[in-house]
């Protein structure tokens, strides 16, 4: 019997498979002739013109320009459509919430920052949430209605049973029960939430140092220590979503911490977190320690230890790294990853003569042999990996040529 429309092997689910690979294609390499298209995707040309002209129909694809200096006839270039499909990625903090809205290839075209100033404001969450969307969405020249999606990334994780915000009490007026359901009825977009650190993980997975790795572990030092789980390609969360709160490892050299939420901290983060940098500093008697905040000085005594060439500096980089591998090392002995990627101002600061005492560390401390990098995704990696998660659904969503 013969399948119906929309039936795997059928004219039109192959069309939209040829569809979306040339979409991907343009994503990827820029702007392509329909001879390079046909012969990156095995197309014949009749199909690949084909297969243009209905993109371009669609809206999906641009004509853009011919190529230039070459032998023969110039040749017709494609591009995606920017404007197909916009996305929106908001970073939250306890500081401030940093609003973007991408464009479906990716590109930033409207940021929007709004301060909160922890428990002295007075606006509700979700007041700051569509204010912070509005100032991104009017930076881009665009309506609340262009955006497709959106996803939101904050410290801790959103309890799939409570639907409180667990493991983030710094973070004021976000863990209402009512939270979610009243974000839905404000927003006329489909939205997501996400853990700022898996956020981070997703960016380098996509964009940055874990590129073609299927299983590796991130670890975030910034304002607080967290890590990322990635296995088998995919993000692990755990069954509350707390999967990677590694700040509350309980690991030698430190008091034992109990009662770890309502401290918000743990042994982890009180041995290797920011805020024990400039600590170490100054009992080495380091001088010149900037003021708070603590994580920008702990990445500006970091970055100072790894170029000093004295005892002191040597000894700060040195325990530091000890510090760090001593929790890496349950991490690495239990999930066994490939790779290990550093990030967050206070590891990437440090980086190659910091990456390399760890990866020493490591390697004297668990039988797993991960290696360690540095992370790439530099300039809000939060912001970056929740645009990039926004964007994966508006693409599945724009480009499906099927329905």
């Amino acid at each position: 019997m013969a399948g119906t429309a929309g039936t795997p092997g059928t004219p039109r689910v192959l069309r939209a498979m040829n569809d979306r690979a040339a979409l991907d294609l343009l994503l990827e390499h820029g702007q392509l002739s329909r001879t390079r298209i046909g012969k990156l995707t095995g197309l014949s040309k009749p199909t690949a013109s084909q297969l243009l002209a209905r993109l371009e129909a669609a809206g999906l694809v641009l004509a853009t320009g011919t190529t230039e200096g070459r032998p023969g006839p110039n040749a017709q270039l494609y591009e995606v459509n920017p404007a197909a499909g916009h996305a929106a990625g908001l970073d939250v903090t306890p500081q401030r919430i940093l609003a973007a809205v991408a464009d479906i290839t990716g590109r930033t075209v409207g940021r929007h920052e709004l301060p909160t100033p922890g428990r002295r404001t007075g606006t509700p969450v979700v007041q700051q949430v569509t204010d912070a969307l509005d100032g991104a969405v009017k930076a881009a020249g665009l309506a609340r209605h262009d955006i497709h999606r959106l996803v939101i990334g904050t410290p801790g994780a959103f309890d799939p049973t409570t639907g409180r915000l667990r493991y983030a009490s710094h973070l004021p007026g976000w863990r209402s029960p009512t939270l979610l359901d009243e974000l839905a009825a404000a927003l006329p977009m489909p939205f997501e939430y996400e853990n700022d650190v898996n956020l981070v993980a997703l960016a380098e997975q996509r964009l940055g140092a874990a590129r073609g790795h299927a299983d590796f572990v991130l670890l975030w030092n910034q304002e607080g220590l967290g890590a990322a789980l990635v296995l088998g390609g995919r993000l692990h969360r755990g069954w509350s979503g707390g999967a990677g709160e590694v700040g509350f490892l309980p690991v030698p050299g430190t008091p034992l911490v109990r009662q770890v939420t309502k401290a918000n901290s743990g042994g982890y983060q009180e041995l290797a977190g920011s805020q024990a940098v400039p600590r170490l500093a100054r009992e080495l008697g380091i001088e010149d320690i900037p003021p708070a905040p603590y994580a920008e000085a702990a990445a500006h005594l970091v970055a100072r230890a790894a170029e000093t060439d004295d005892a002191p500096h040597r000894h700060l980089l040195q325990t530091y790294a000890t510090r760090l591998a001593t929790g890496l090392a349950s991490l690495v002995s239990v999930l066994d990853p490939e790779l290990v990627v550093l990030s967050g101002a206070s590891l990437t600061s440090g980086g190659e003569t910091l990456r390399a005492l760890v990866q020493a560390e490591l390697e004297e401390l668990a039988a797993s042999r991960p290696r360690l990098v540095v992370g790439d995704v530099r300039e809000h990696p939060v912001l970056r990996g929740a645009l990039e998660s926004a964007l994966a659904t508006t693409r599945d969503e724009v480009f499906d040529t099927s329905r």
